[in-house]
């Protein structure tokens, strides 16, 4: 079995992904629970939320009511409001399909593998990825966003597509 440079080629992400999101969960709650939130803080919240309705290929959810990340874990989409713009990514870190995690505090995603960065829109700040969060084509239905997962846009190689995957609220 090779090594690979950074130590990283034979770990399980399954395992670790499903710690990390129980982990945050856990914190989450806990913080929550003792009421800690530090003063002057206007982070986007995090909530949990399934799909409505699901076809082979598209997964519908409700339009998010305020700015905030939601996360479908059971889909591996992350739904995320700013302002009146809504956007659906993969779950997943590009640089190694670590599982991303929402830095309330700081209003940003972050990779817990090697520390990448990313806005609330999904592009790249710093780190090791070379590119910005994968995003997945989003629609307004009525009341409704419906992404379709069967179709991942990468910046670095579909980048008019990757750029207009969002939907603009009325």
């Amino acid at each position: 079995m090779s090594a690979s440079t950074d130590g990283c080629g034979a770990c399980s992400t399954s395992g670790r992904r499903d710690f990390l999101v129980d982990a945050l969960r856990a914190s989450a709650a806990a913080m929550a629970a003792i009421g800690l939130a530090p003063a002057g803080v206007h982070a986007m919240p995090l909530r949990w939320i399934s799909a409505l309705a699901s076809t082979a290929k598209e997964k519908t959810y409700p339009i998010p009511s305020a700015d905030g990340v939601q996360i479908d874990k059971e889909n591996e989409v992350i739904l995320s409001r700013v302002g009146k713009q809504v956007y659906a990514f993969a779950l997943a870190c590009p640089h190694q399909n670590t599982a991303l995690r929402w830095e309330a505090d700081d209003n940003r995603f972050q990779c817990p593998k090697h520390k990448s960065r990313y806005r609330p829109d999904g592009t790249f700040i710093e780190g090791r990825a070379t590119r910005s969060m994968d995003r997945y084509p989003v629609k307004l239905s009525g009341s409704q966003i419906v992404v379709d997962i069967d179709k991942v846009l990468q910046e670095d190689m579909e980048k008019p597509a990757w750029l207009q995957a969002v939907v603009n609220l009325p």
